[in-house]
């Protein structure tokens, strides 16, 4: 045993012990929830459970990465390979790639992510007519998505022109061999459901189920896990309702409510200590979670007695909020000596941000903002997956349309329009419509098509073969080609160059480690499109600097000092919320930002607040009167600047007296 039993608090000792039949793990902020559940796994392998019998689910890469590294260290080695640790997404994949042929798919089907939707999006709603009436892609992929997660799919869309874009997207995926992420659950949970053998296979080979963050399901999840999970229900789901912030992207809070629905006499274990904050910040949001109603009642209580209280601050202006906090974040690391890394500002929305970013950099403090750029969103990576999917699958149209004429090499726009529009008529791919050109192509162009698909078929032999490192294969079809050239060539300066020319170079090894690890093509794309998630690419830990971050991004993160701006309504709650029902939601938001604070915490609110250019007043956000005032200091802008002005100036008298 890699743990002593002895090293858990009560409940945490329960939640480890508790191995058979379903298990309800209500983990409180802050109570080691990661600790409890990686403890348990470790534990269910010192019982004699065979380790590949084992699964744990949860959403996002960098999770798994980590719960798979911690199970790791408590384990042999043997046996944290054996154990499966993976997202919702690439556990489908898994059990697709083996039967997704009874669905009517080949075996060797690609997997669509953001960019490939967006193109394959455009050329749709440029087919339907759309063009003129300026649909954002992202908005109707977003819909569709939704609807997908939803019973009644994308026959549920009501407007008839989405609906339309809808069915053709779904069309074309299916044509070109394609499914998106939404996809692989609806999928993955209609061949276990459809097909009791391989539900049955699965159900022999997991038989140990764990899913982390549980409260962030929705409820095609749900069916998948009821899939995968049968009698006697030897499931183990570990969350926090009061935790549940996703509803706007279809998390379902009633899986963690109503979980006794779904699987029979679970045994409830509460992880009620919080091991992050001080007393006075964990009693204070304890006294606004419990307006709440249909909660699961818990209690949280703070092993770190006493605490400073918590300051709601009222401000003028968010030019004041914003300078306050960046002259207080000044004193705090000069004088108190904190790290930067120490202190977070959190914020409901990114429009709050231009004061504050501005703000910090007049104080000349360095920030780490969240939803930088993410690696696979750089066009010179997207273009390098695009070639690779193309030799992975030549009929995949969207990678094969952005690739053909980068770099330039004679295949045009028209030319590529032409294409698209032969292989819709001939009810192919266009990739097949390149291997019996039209005679409306120029000499120019159809010899420009002919040389571009030897080159693929080239290199497409050279990749399947097996016989040399896919990543070198991939480095000389781009030097064959002059890309990297060309990337260079087209950059605004050296720098961009440099980091562009970094990327390509990320790209070839990260391909050239696959292949000595024997991975083929198709599995590498497969886990290049899982790591395609933004949660996962805003990796601060290897940024420096105070950090500027959303309040639904900072859920997981914790931070000694935290400053909460822009408590006034329409912000915290947001204004959407009162439409749409989701007050609720709103609170557990604030519940989370408050609970992100080891030590400090400062709440700030606006008498007056930019938007768009114009002024609006600002109005406290109902929330503040809900916390309890034990241990909660109001404050005044102009109060604290009058008695640090008195301060400063009764030091200087000083000063002058002793320069006498």
């Amino acid at each position: 045993m890699a743990f002593e039993l002895s090293s858990l608090n009560p409940a945490q000792s329960e939640a480890v012990n508790a191995l058979d039949g379903p298990v309800l793990i209500l983990a409180g902020a802050g109570t080691g929830k990661t600790r409890t559940v990686t403890c348990r796994i470790s534990h269910m392998v010192d019982r004699g459970i065979a380790p590949e019998n084992i699964l744990a689910v949860t959403f996002t890469n960098k999770a798994a990465s980590e719960m798979r590294e911690r199970v790791g260290d408590m384990v042999s080695k043997k046996a944290g390979k054996e154990i499966t640790v993976c997202t919702f997404h690439s556990l489908c994949v898994r059990i697709l790639r083996t039967g997704i042929d009874r669905l009517g798919y080949k075996h060797n089907f690609t997997i669509y992510t953001g960019n490939d939707q967006t193109g394959l999006i455009k050329q749709i709603i440029v087919r339907k007519g759309g063009a003129q009436e300026k649909i954002e892609p992202g908005l109707v992929i977003s819909l569709i998505s939704k609807a997908k997660n939803e019973p009644g799919g994308i026959a549920s869309i009501e407007d008839p022109f989405i609906a339309d874009i809808a069915q053709a997207y779904a069309n074309e995926l299916r044509a070109q061999n394609a499914v998106d992420f939404d996809d692989l659950l609806l999928l993955g949970e209609r061949l276990l459901r459809e097909f009791p053998d391989v539900r049955d296979i699965c159900r022999q080979r997991w038989t140990r189920i764990t899913v982390d963050e549980f409260q962030d399901t929705n409820s095609l999840q749900m069916r998948l896990l009821q899939q995968l999970v049968g009698e006697p229900y030897h499931v183990c789901v570990v969350g926090d309702d009061d935790q549940s912030i996703y509803g706007w992207r279809g998390a379902e809070v009633a899986n963690i409510l109503q979980f006794e629905k779904f699987f029979p006499n679970p045994q409830v274990i509460r992880l009620e200590y919080n091991y992050r904050s001080s007393a006075a910040i964990i009693h204070t949001a304890n006294s606004l979670i419990v307006h709440n109603i249909g909660r699961r009642e818990k209690q949280l209580r703070s092993v770190k007695p006493g605490g400073e209280p918590i300051r709601i601050i009222a401000m003028p202006g968010d030019e004041e909020e914003a300078q306050f906090i960046a002259h207080e974040i000044t004193d705090i690391h000069r004088v108190e000596k904190k790290p930067l890394e120490d202190i977070a500002i959190l914020f409901r929305t990114n429009s709050q941000c231009r004061h504050l970013e501005q703000a910090l950099r007049e104080e000349d403090i360095p920030y780490r903002m969240i939803g930088a750029q993410s690696f696979y969103d750089k066009r010179e990576v997207r273009d390098l997956l695009a070639y690779l999917q193309v030799l992975a699958n030549p009929d995949a149209d969207v990678p094969l349309l952005r690739i053909m004429n980068a770099p330039p090499r004679g295949i045009g726009q028209s030319a590529a329009i032409l294409l698209t529009d032969t292989s819709r008529e001939r009810g192919g791919s266009v990739w097949e419509s390149m291997g019996v050109p039209s005679d409306k192509f120029s000499t120019r162009a159809r010899n420009a098509i002919g040389e571009f698909t030897e080159l693929i078929l080239s290199y497409r032999e050279r990749m399947n073969a097996g016989l040399e490192n896919m990543g070198q294969v991939l480095l000389q079809m781009l030097e064959q080609t002059g890309y990297i050239e060309w990337v260079i060539r087209n950059s605004k300066n050296e720098k961009e160059s440099d980091m562009r020319r970094s990327s390509i170079d990320d790209v070839v090894q990260q391909l050239t480690d696959a292949s000595k690890k024997g991975l083929t093509l198709q599995k590498f794309l497969d886990k290049s499109a899982l790591a395609r998630d933004r949660e996962d690419d805003n990796d601060i830990e290897k940024q420096r600097g105070v950090t500027l971050i959303t309040l639904h991004s900072s859920k997981g993160l914790e931070y000694p000092i935290v400053y909460l701006v822009g408590l006034e309504e329409g912000i915290l709650p947001h204004k959407r919320s009162t439409e749409e029902g989701t007050r609720d939601e709103e609170r557990r938001l604030l519940y989370v930002g408050i609970t992100r604070a080891q030590d400090r915490c400062t709440l700030t609110w606006c008498a007056v607040r930019t938007k768009w250019g114009q002024q609006h007043a600002g109005e406290i956000s109902a929330f503040i009167p809900e916390l309890d005032d034990k241990h909660i200091e109001h404050l005044d802008y102009d109060d604290i600047m009058g008695a640090e002005a008195s301060e400063e100036d009764l030091a200087n008298f000083f000063a002058d007296l002793r320069s006498e």
